[in-house]
This record gives C-alpha cells, sequence and structure tokens, in this order.
C-alpha cells in the first residue's frame, strides 16, 4: 500500500513537473485593436521569453466580448521582426474582450489569455500615440488642391494654345495624388517627423517667426481667386487658425535645413551655393528617414 502511495506522489510530481517545464511566453500588445464597422482591422503582439523576442511560433487568437455574447472571433497572427505577430479581424462592436493565444512550437502548445478593450480609433494613424486624424487629412487634402487651383489659374495667365492645353491636362492628372489618403499621410508624418527632430535639437518656433511666415502665405493665397473661393468653403477662421499649426512645424523643419545649409557651407567653403543646397537637401532626407524609422508609427 505504501508503494502505490509513493508511486502515484512520483507521477503527481511528474505532471507537476512536466506543466511547469513549458515555455513561459509573454505576449504584449503593441499594436492596439479598434473597431471600424464592417472593417478588418490590424492586430499585433510581440511574444517574449526571459525578455527576448521569440520567433518561430505559429500564433492564433480567439476572440469574445466579457460582457455580452456574440460568438467567438479567431484570427492567424503572420510572423513579423523581433517577435512580433500581426493579423485582421472584423469585430462587431468596440467592448471589453477577452483575447486567448495559443503559441505553437516544436509541436508544444502554450496558452495565454488578455484582457483587451477595443475602442473606435481616434484617427487614421498615430504618430509615437499621438493621432493623425480624419481632419487632418482633409486639410492637407485642401492645402494641395489650393496649389492645384493656384498652378491652374497661374497657367492661365501664362500659357496660351497647345501649350496650355497640356499643362491643364497635367495638372487635371495630378487630382488623383491629391485625394490619394496615402500620399497625404506622408506628407503629414514627413513634418511631424522633422519638426519632432527640430524639437530633440533644441529648436523653437517664435510667435514672430511663424506669424510672418504665415503673413506670407495669406499674400501668396490672395494672389488667386480660386485659392481665397476655396479658403473661404472651408471657413476663412478655421483654415488660418489650422494653418498656423502648420506653420509652427513648417518653421521648425526649416532650422533643420538652415543648420544643413551652414554644414555644408562649412564643409565646403569653395562650393557654389547649387551645390551646397544640393548637398544639404540629400542630407536632410536622409536625416529625414532616419527620423521616421525612429518613430512608432500606426496606420489604421
Amino acid at each position: 500500500m505504501k508503494k502505490r502511495v509513493v508511486l502515484a506522489f512520483l507521477f503527481l510530481i511528474a505532471v507537476i513537473t512536466g506543466c511547469s517545464s513549458g515555455p513561459d511566453y509573454k505576449v504584449t500588445v503593441t499594436k492596439e485593436l479598434y473597431f471600424v464597422k464592417d472593417t478588418a482591422m490590424p492586430f499585433e503582439v510581440k511574444v517574449t521569453e526571459n525578455n527576448k523576442a521569440v520567433k518561430g511560433l505559429d500564433v492564433a487568437a480567439q476572440l469574445s466580448m466579457t460582457q455580452m455574447d456574440h460568438g467567438s472571433y479567431d484570427v492567424k497572427l503572420v510572423e513579423g521582426k523581433n517577435g512580433t505577430y500581426s493579423g485582421k479581424v472584423n469585430l462587431p462592436m468596440g467592448g471589453k474582450y477577452e483575447a486567448v493565444f495559443t503559441l505553437e512550437k516544436d509541436g508544444k502548445k502554450t496558452e495565454k489569455v488578455l484582457n483587451l478593450n477595443v475602442t473606435k480609433p481616434k484617427g487614421v494613424a498615430k504618430i509615437n500615440g499621438e493621432w493623425i486624424t480624419a481632419e487632418d487629412v482633409s486639410f492637407y487634402r485642401l492645402i494641395n488642391q489650393l496649389q492645384l487651383e493656384i498652378n491652374r489659374e497661374g497657367a492661365k495667365k501664362k500659357y496660351t494654345g497647345k501649350q496650355l492645353e497640356e499643362e491643364l491636362a497635367y495638372l487635371d492628372s495630378q487630382e488623383k495624388t491629391v485625394e490619394d489618403k496615402n500620399q497625404l499621410l506622408t506628407q503629414i508624418i514627413r513634418l511631424r517627423a522633422m519638426a519632432l527632430l527640430a524639437s530633440e535639437k533644441g529648436h523653437k518656433a517664435a510667435d514672430t517667426e511663424v506669424n510672418a511666415a504665415l503673413e506670407k502665405a495669406r499674400g501668396q493665397y490672395n494672389q488667386y481667386e480660386s485659392a481665397k473661393k476655396l479658403i473661404n468653403q472651408y471657413g476663412e477662421d478655421k483654415f488660418w487658425a489650422t494653418e498656423k499649426q502648420q506653420y509652427q512645424m513648417i518653421v521648425m523643419s526649416q532650422k533643420v535645413q538652415k543648420d544643413l545649409i551652414n554644414k555644408a557651407k562649412k564643409e565646403n567653403p569653395k562650393a557654389g551655393d547649387q551645390e551646397v543646397y544640393y548637398q544639404a537637401q540629400k542630407e536632410y532626407e536622409e536625416l529625414l528617414v532616419s527620423q521616421v524609422n525612429s518613430l512608432k508609427i500606426e496606420i489604421l
């Protein structure tokens, strides 16, 4: 009898040891899941073990609401870089969800459970946690439309006949670019990234600098009836208030450009202006790429 008890006890220890010897994965959300009606939204997690990224996993998740019964929603997560796994899932509504993750490697399965609070997004993208809103994108669309109208009006003053037709046809072809959401987001990200870099370098945009740049822009727009009409339709006070915010970032990015021009002049004292500006612009683009890569950017 004692022998049986000992054997049973040893078996229990073996079972417990076997259960606890599995990988101790940690699952962390790196791209929050949001709810948009009738849209599969991106979702990303990072898997680590002892603070090290875990690669080569098969990862799936099953999501279900904790306070309502809307069934469950499965999502297969595809491996990315540095232990990240991502996929898309179309949820019925926002709210509190339980996500049960199944992580498998070399035939061994592990389950992890996370509680998620799924909300509606406040915008269309985020830079370091700061939202780019749909209104931001609409404003940039307007800025591009203003430039197109100015170019059209300028072309009509400058060209005639066949040359005018070709110029107007080219400008018409640019309409699609004005409506391209990805292009608009790229413009926003570029400016915000360089403004952040300028701030990191200790630059500030004084009100006098911003207002001077704003008045210059106002003078340019006032030369074109088509531009004034678009601004009036948008709302003049609203337009210039938003434009001032943009020029605060523009002034900051110009300070980075000025730094690079001065640097190019110092390094190439015999170079002409054209060569100096080329070198400065080249370095500006390299800095921009590096800065963008250093930011946490999420596009929904």
